[in-house]
């Protein structure tokens, strides 16, 4: 391949492609928006294996430039019903940041999807974060965002040569429902994604921890069938 034909093809991002819908939807928008896609799916150990399963089929249905599942195995730390021993919350979604908080994930992802975006000559990330319908997560807010493309400029070989880290969080300022329908508008199959945080023993989705009922409220408010199969159905 010539020199131009390398430098015509569109450029390369790096998504974080957790398996659930918002990274689904953020990875297709980055599609549609003219990049090839690094897909970067961390399996951090996490209570069940069903999200980087349905990551992995995200993937291929996208078909990503390269998909990568890195282990990283967060129970050492612990900390968070999703990587502990702690019951997962049923009550519904609170005021407060909820137990299912995982300390610091959303940095360390980023920073993981950083180092491959500059080993592979890329200065765009793509997170499926939201800062409305949410468990109020604080690295899910535009502040964290932009502190992290700060952060990225004096981090990286890249800022220091004059280039600039982009975050893309297209979903940040979506409701759940404006989601689905992004979902239904690129043609997804929603019942691809995963998001509930305590599967059933008999692989449903609980229906009510507080991922399940954000999407469930979702889904319900746009008018689209999500596709998941919760406990409470029958």
């Amino acid at each position: 391949m010539d020199a131009k034909a390398v430098s015509e093809q569109p450029p390369l991002a790096v998504v974080l492609l957790s398996g659930g819908l918002d990274s689904m939807v953020c990875a297709a928008l980055a599609r549609e928006r003219g990049f090839r896609v690094l897909a970067l799916t961390i399996d951090y150990n996490q209570r069940h294996r069903v999200e980087v399963e349905a990551a992995r089929t995200i993937a291929a249905v996208l078909k990503v430039d390269q998909h990568v599942i890195l282990p990283l195995d967060l129970r050492q730390f612990g900390g968070s019903a999703l990587t502990a021993d702690i019951p997962v919350p049923k009550g519904g979604v609170g005021d407060e940041i909820p137990v299912t908080y995982v300390p610091a994930r959303n940095l360390v992802f980023l920073s993981l999807a950083l180092a491959w975006a500059e080993a592979a000559g890329s200065s765009d990330l793509f997170i499926g974060v939201n800062a409305l319908d949410y468990s109020g997560y604080p690295d899910c807010r535009p502040e964290f965002i932009g502190g992290f493309e700060a952060l990225a400029r004096v981090a990286t070989k890249l800022g220091d040569q004059g280039g600039h880290v982009r975050v893309h969080a297209p979903l940040q300022h979506l409701k759940k429902s404006e989601i689905a329908q992004e979902a239904a508008r690129l043609g997804l199959d929603p019942s691809r994604s995963w998001s509930c945080y305590d599967p059933l023993p008999d692989g449903r989705a609980c229906g009510v921890c507080d991922s399940c009922r954000l999407r469930r409220a979702g889904f319900d408010a746009a008018g689209i069938e999500d596709g998941t199969i919760y406990g409470d159905d029958g």
